[in-house]
């Protein structure tokens, strides 16, 4: 599917979706993120774009020198983790009833947390480092450290979800959905209003737009706490991965599995296109560097989609929701 080209005020719009299909919310948000002046070459947009807080929820967006807090959105870090196992359909019983009740007992959801830290060395070996690190954020999240470490390895509410799903020649899958938890949200939503307050965000057409500036004190705040939320949330999933797949052994003592896909689909990147360094925020959109794999969540009752990505420099090498080919699919 080829892009339609929409005129914006300092870059262009690129949509890959007709745009007769987005609401006029949406399109006003994107009109304001293409007249920012720090935008890179144009907007892209993927076919499922909807109206966010600030940037729209499937938008992809280079900045030089500059990154707008809520064109990553306030669950930084959240994506998908999924792996695909031995199992197949003849080998699940009639009713997955225990399956669901012991993957529910391991996996705390909602508000709930573990009752002691259920991280281990088994999913990483510099745990100590980076708990350390939690001494160096932003102070407003000081008191919720032991919070942070009970939360990690749970699910949360919302559009969040565990699977145990198949594809279609019948494997079976385990497929999640989170982000960095409730830290993590604390952490966006500090920055974005200390962002609102700067003097150069003033004059802005939606002060949610609000941006921060390379060499400046809050842009070196923000992007630290950024990446320790980031690297939560991919922390966060692999936990949860590995406590789905010991139940999975449980009742299933021969099961084998391969190795995870992981990704954010809300987050920042430094990356290069078109020859020059920028910031790349992806908000309700996955990188698809040519070959990487990916992970496309569907809604309830629809399928997700395992992805392998082609690499459109037009797209800043991300992946519209709905293309490529399906290789995995809800159960």
């Amino acid at each position: 599917m080829s892009a339609t080209t929409i005129p914006g005020k300092h870059v262009d719009i690129r949509l890959w979706t007709q745009p007769e299909t987005v609401e006029g919310q949406a399109m006003r948000q994107l009109q304001n993120i293409a007249a920012l002046p720090w935008v890179f070459k144009h907007v892209a947009v993927m076919p499922d774009v909807h109206y966010g807080k600030g940037a729209t929820v499937g938008s992809v967006i280079a900045m030089r020198d500059a990154v707008s807090p809520a064109a990553v959105g306030v669950d930084i870090g959240c994506g998908m983790s999924a792996v695909r196992t031995s199992l197949t359909t003849n080998d699940l019983p009639a009713s997955l009833a225990k399956l669901r009740s012991d993957i529910e007992a391991a996996v705390p959801v909602g508000f709930a947390a573990h009752k002691a830290e259920a991280f281990t060395g088994r999913d990483a070996k510099d745990w100590p480092t980076f708990w350390k690190a939690f001494d160096d954020l932003t102070p407003i999240v000081r008191r919720n450290e032991g919070k942070a470490h009970q939360q990690m390895g749970t699910l949360g509410g919302g559009n969040h979800f565990i699977e145990i799903c198949l594809d279609e020649a019948k494997q079976v899958w385990v497929m999640l959905h989170s982000g960095s938890r409730g830290i993590g949200n604390i952490l966006a939503q500090h920055h974005i209003e200390v962002a609102r307050k700067l003097a150069h965000n003033q004059d802005l057409p939606d002060r949610d737009l609000a941006v921060f500036l390379a060499g400046t004190p809050q842009m070196v705040a923000y992007r630290h706490d950024l990446t320790w939320a980031q690297e939560y949330a991919r922390r966060n999933r692999a936990v949860m991965l590995r406590l789905v797949c010991e139940v999975l052994r449980k009742q299933f003592w021969q099961v084998k599995f391969d190795e995870p896909i992981s990704v954010h689909h809300n987050y920042v990147a430094e990356e290069t296109h078109f020859g020059e360094q920028v910031l790349v925020t992806r908000k309700g959109a996955i990188r698809a560097g040519r070959g990487e794999m990916g992970v496309i969540p569907g809604s309830m009752g629809t399928g997700s989609y395992i992805v392998r990505g082609l690499g459109n420099p037009d797209s800043f090498e991300s992946a519209p929701k709905r293309q490529g080919g399906v290789v995995a699919s809800n159960a």
